[in-house]
């Protein structure tokens, strides 16, 4: 399972539009800080930094003042970031006063960032903005026309008055959790890598969203979570709740570390899995074995076990131990009487380890060289 990045400093900030490796590059700037911070919202200068484009996206001017002007969802925005669904209907009756005024100071002080384009090619990174209100926020989106923007935290000053105070800091953050779609650029066999995806690659992020959401909800009892595509390669998971919203950095990181698996790498082939294996590992098993069924073995998948060629780098990944396992199926695959399918291959696989070890048959017998050590690296393969 390729492990979800998770946002521990409380000045990184997550897109909400288009991701570009220029403004990528500044998302982690937040504790150097930049020059010139802004004392208003919209017109004095803010903070900024300038970088080169991406020059394979082009945005439109005139379609980004269009879309901005009438299909931007502005008071939807406002009520996600409010926490105050009453919001989304400001005449129903009953509404808190208290719950209003504790809602819309969450959103004064809550940072917002902008990428505009001055001029065609050359992108400024607008930092620390804050707007009292969903009204000063769409003046200056339409006014700037940004190419993305990205939402930070909440802090106990509103962040536009970041250089008349001397004490701003985080109060909440959601936690966010990014997936690339480039950590799966090893088991890709799509013809894919770095930022291109296909429908057949893309299926990754659905098991990596699968995995997690099931984790969050029953393993950490979230319950508001929202899964956004990043905008160019991969998903961004945010956890809404106000317990998660009010999370230390060291149980952000706990979080994090939940999901992740050292499964080893080229280089090193040492692991450590614990058993019996966790809970989460095995129900994870359970989910994500039927799309690699489905998705991952034949050949209109990722063809792991389509081909011979693919067939013979899944058994060099077998442990030392199971070489008599490996050399076994490589030889009746090799058979040209074999007509087994993927599906029928990988069942075989799985039955010819589980009786090597001993495993669901009573009657089978561990080999007298094989320790207990190999014996689980086996079961764990």
């Amino acid at each position: 399972m390729s492990p979800p990045r998770s946002s521990n400093d409380d000045d990184e900030e997550f897109e909400f539009g288009d991701e570009t490796n220029a403004s990528r590059s500044t998302l982690n700037d937040g504790k150097d800080g930049a020059t010139s911070p802004s004392n208003a919202v919209v017109s004095t200068q803010p903070t900024s930094q300038s970088s080169s484009a991406d020059e394979s996206v082009v945005f439109s001017p005139e379609l980004l003042g269009m879309y901005y002007s009438r299909l931007f969802p502005y008071h939807l925005l406002y009520s996600w970031l409010t926490y105050d669904p009453s919001s989304l209907n400001p005449w129903k009756k009953g509404a808190s006063s208290s719950s209003s005024t504790s809602s819309s100071l969450l959103f004064s002080h809550r940072e917002f960032s902008m990428t505009i384009e001055p001029q065609p090619g050359n992108e400024v990174y607008i930092r620390y903005q804050s707007f009292p209100s969903q009204v000063e926020l769409t003046s200056a989106i339409i006014k700037r026309r940004p190419t993305k923007i990205d939402i930070g935290a909440v802090f106990n000053h509103p962040p536009k008055d970041k250089n008349a105070v001397s004490n701003l800091q985080t109060i909440q953050r959601e936690l966010v959790f990014d997936i690339d779609l480039t950590d799966y650029d090893g088991v890709r066999n799509c013809g894919c890598e770095g930022a291109k995806i296909c429908n057949k690659c893309w299926k990754f992020m659905g098991m990596a969203v699968e995995v997690m959401d099931q984790g969050l909800r029953e393993d950490f009892g979230f319950e508001h979570i929202a899964w956004f595509y990043s905008g160019r390669r991969g998903v961004h998971c945010w956890v809404c709740d106000e317990q998660a919203r009010t999370l230390t950095n060291e149980a952000r990181s706990a979080v994090a570390s939940y999901f992740e698996v050292n499964l080893g790498s080229d280089k090193n082939q040492n692991f450590h899995i614990t058993h019996p294996l966790h809970p989460m590992l095995s129900r994870a098993y359970k989910t994500l074995e039927p799309h690699f069924i489905n998705d991952v073995l034949p050949e209109e998948g990722h063809g792991l076990l389509a081909t011979q060629a693919s067939w013979i780098k899944v058994l060099v990944t077998l442990p030392k131990a199971a070489d008599p396992v490996s050399r076994k199926l490589k030889e009746k695959w090799e058979r040209s009487k074999d007509n087994t399918t993927p599906h029928q291959k990988w069942t075989e696989l799985k039955s010819q380890l589980d009786n090597f070890i001993g495993k669901g048959n009573k009657n089978s017998k561990v080999p007298k060289n094989v320790s207990n050590t190999d014996r689980l690296r086996i079961e764990h393969w």
